[in-house]
Formats: structure tokens, C-alpha cells, sequence
């Protein structure tokens, strides 16, 4: 029997019973479908963190004022440290090699009104490499320059959520606005800003689309901390050249800081490089148990193919036998029932796949669980499909290829 034949009787048979074929399609249908949306989910997770970890800038480390008590500072200003400070940056610029550019801030918590609008908001004084070092970009005007910085300036640039919040569809270009007491002119807009919605050290997680930059010598000439045992500053963002020097350097620059403090812990450093690296290596085990969870799914589906061929095989006995009496070969019918396992697999797969790729849209849609769905998911899923559907019809097929003619023509 030719393999063409084969193929045509094995897809009337399933036309022939297509309810039967359906329910034994519906297995490798939702392994399929759920192979694919595990995946994208784990995929959107995936790119959602290194997007954060980019925020922080991959070639980054980090120097953050801790998050002490008063009491906690005070002890710590009894024993000489008085925080971090921009003599702490200058330091490190000097004597730690291969740093490329070095940021502070300093930081207050404070209303920002426009009009008769008000928005409370963390006020952040930068240096002019700020914005470049954590890859901020501004979705009108300009970023904070190295001229607002030495002619220190009274302008500011908001974050995406307090200009929505203070001129919802107005352009804020060149308005005022009462950061504290005091007024500064608007000079640009930030592009909307991932949320930290993990606490990554001392960098607690906040809404970054409500913080107001403003040049750090205005900050320092203007704004009074409300407790005067903090800081001068509190945060030094060091890039350098080579990520693969980062811890090298950041025992190094911990060093510098330890002398620098009297040993005082009162810092922490947070290398985003690392934190993504270990944040990639925790999404793979990830990806793979939802991979995993999702492929028993196809298991119990080649299962179900396995039970309806058999039961089919009992069925059609008297069938098997005719056509073997007539000429067929043990290879033609087992071809057939191969070929009934095949075709229900990968039918059952292409709706998988469709089902699949509709579900993570619509999770992406209706939900705040962001998706990706990569072209080897699909293939993976699909392909799974069809070795269920050859591994778990092999069996059945075999033992109607060795039912005997005689044997099976007598079934009754």
C-alpha cells in the first residue's frame, strides 16, 4: 500500500469519528498552548528585569547612603564618619583605575505644586553625567547640562508621572513650578520609567516617574536635609570601562570608603551587573520548571492518544484483518495507525500553537503580567507534539501490524 493511501485512510478515519478525535486531540491542544504562554511569561519576566537592571546601568556600581535610624546616626557621627559626601567622589575618581565617569545625588522628599496642582515627589540634585550613566532619556526638552550645573541653575526636569499629575495634556516647557519654597523652571520631560518593584539594597523600591532632578549645586545651595545627621549626598554612581572588573573594583572602592568612614558601615554597594546575572540564571531554572510543568501537559495528552489508539485498534480488528487477507503489509498498517497518531498531533498542535500565542496576548491585555513569545517556544511546543504523537502511537500501531489475519477476520 502506497504511503499516500495510508495517509488518506488515516484522515477519513478521523473525519470519521471526529468528536472521538477532537477530545483526543484536546491533551496535546492545552500542553501545546501552555508550553508557549509559560514560556512568553517567563520570557516577559526576563526582558522586564534586565529592562530594570538597565535602569541601573550594567557597567554600574552603586554606592548608596544607608538607611540608618537616628540613633543608628548618631552613633555613626560619634565615631567620625560623616556620610557620604562629594569628597568621597572625587577620591575614588583618582585613585580607582578604570573608572569612566562618576554621578552623585543628593536627595529630599518634598511637594511639588503647579498652579493648583500637587504632586509629592523626591527632589533629586545630579551631576551632569547622571542621566547618561543610568540611560535616562527625556521625552521633551532637555536633561539636566553641564552649564545649568556650573551656573547653578534654578531648573528642573520631571519625571514622566508628576508632569502628567501637574499639566495632565499641557506642555510643562519653560513653566514654573514651587519645588519646597522654592520656584524652578521647567526645562524638560523624562520618558516613562520602569517601577522598581523590588527593594535592591538600600535602592528601595519607588515609583521613578515621580521623581523632579534639578543640578546638584542648586540642590546643595537651596535645600536643608530635615535631619541634619544625614548625608551630603546620597548616592555615587560609578561606571567603568570593563563589567568584568566590576567586583575587582568595587573591593577597591569599598577600601577607599571603609578608610574614608573610620570603618563605619554606613553605605551599601549594589552592582546591577551581578544582581542581572544572577536575576538571568534564576529566570533560566524558572523558564525551564514552567517549561516542565507545562510539557507534562503533552505527556498526558500523547497518553490519551495512546488509550483511543489502542481502544481503536480493538475496534477496527476485523478491519485489519480484511486488509491484510487482500495484501497489506505489517509496514502499511502500521503506517495507518502511525499516521492517525501524527495527524492528531500535529492538529491538535497547530490549534495549540494559535490557542497558545491568543493567550499570552490576552494576558499581556488584561493583566499587568507583560509577555514575549519567542519563535523557538513555538517550535519547541509544536515539535514536542509530534514526537507525543509518533512515541505514544508506536505502540498501538505495532500491535495492529502484529494481529494475525486469520485471527483478526474471526473477531467478533
Amino acid at each position: 500500500m502506497e504511503f499516500q493511501e495510508n495517509i488518506r485512510v488515516a484522515i477519513s478515519g478521523l473525519i470519521e469519528h471526529k468528536f472521538r478525535s477532537f477530545l483526543t486531540m484536546l491533551g496535546i491542544i492545552f500542553g501545546v498552548a501552555s508550553v508557549i504562554a509559560m514560556l512568553s511569561i517567563g520570557e516577559g519576566a526576563k526582558r522586564e528585569a534586565i529592562a530594570k537592571y538597565q535602569d541601573l546601568g550594567v557597567n554600574n556600581i552603586i554606592v548608596r547612603e544607608k538607611d540608618l535610624s537616628d540613633e543608628e546616626l548618631e552613633a555613626v557621627r560619634a565615631k567620625f564618619s560623616q556620610g557620604l559626601s562629594l569628597t568621597d567622589a572625587e577620591v575614588i575618581g583618582q585613585i580607582v583605575p578604570g573608572v569612566k565617569k562618576i554621578a552623585c545625588q543628593a536627595e529630599i522628599d518634598t511637594d511639588v505644586k503647579y498652579a493648583d496642582q500637587t504632586s509629592h515627589s523626591t527632589v533629586i540634585g545630579i551631576t551632569p553625567d547622571y542621566a547618561q550613566l543610568l540611560n535616562y532619556k527625556t521625552d521633551k526638552g532637555t536633561l539636566i547640562s553641564k552649564d545649568h550645573y556650573d551656573r547653578n541653575l534654578k531648573v528642573c526636569v520631571l519625571g514622566a508621572g508628576v508632569a502628567k499629575t501637574l499639566f495632565k495634556h499641557k506642555s510643562p516647557i519653560r513653566k514654573m513650578v514651587k519645588l519646597d519654597d522654592q520656584w524652578f523652571e521647567v526645562v524638560g520631560v523624562l520618558q516613562s520609567k520602569a517601577l522598581f518593584t523590588e527593594t535592591v539594597g538600600e535602592l528601595a523600591s519607588r515609583d521613578l516617574n515621580t521623581d523632579v532632578y534639578i543640578p546638584l549645586t542648586s540642590f546643595l545651595d537651596r535645600f536643608t536635609p530635615t535631619n541634619q545627621l544625614k548625608s551630603q549626598i546620597q548616592q555615587i554612581t560609578i561606571q567603568v570601562d570593563n563589567s568584568e572588573h566590576l567586583v575587582e573594583t568595587s573591593n577597591l572602592v569599598t577600601a577607599i570608603l571603609n578608610r574614608h568612614h573610620f570603618n563605619n558601615q554606613d553605605y551599601s554597594i549594589v552592582i546591577p551587573y551581578e544582581l542581572l546575572k544572577q536575576e538571568e540564571k534564576e529566570r533560566r531554572i524558572y523558564n525551564i520548571l514552567l517549561g516542565a510543568i507545562a510539557a507534562i501537559s503533552l505527556v498526558v495528552g500523547g497518553i490519551g492518544i495512546m488509550n483511543i489508539m489502542l481502544a481503536t485498534v480493538m475496534e477496527r480488528t476485523r478491519e485489519i484483518g480484511i486488509r491484510r487477507a487482500i495484501g497489506a503489509r505489517k509496514a502499511d498498517i502500521m503506517s495507518q495507525f502511525v499516521s492517525e497518531a501524527v495527524a492528531i498531533s500535529i492538529t491538535g498542535g497547530l490549534i495549540g500553537v494559535v490557542l497558545g500565542v491568543s493567550l499570552s496576548l490576552l494576558i499581556t491585555l488584561f493583566t499587568d503580567v507583560h509577555t514575549f513569545i519567542r519563535l523557538y517556544s513555538v517550535f519547541i511546543a509544536f515539535g514536542f507534539s509530534v514526537i507525543v504523537g509518533i512515541s505514544f502511537g508506536y505502540l498501538p500501531a505495532k500491535n495492529a501490524a502484529n494481529l494475525k489475519p486469520i485471527d483478526s477476520i474471526r473477531y467478533e
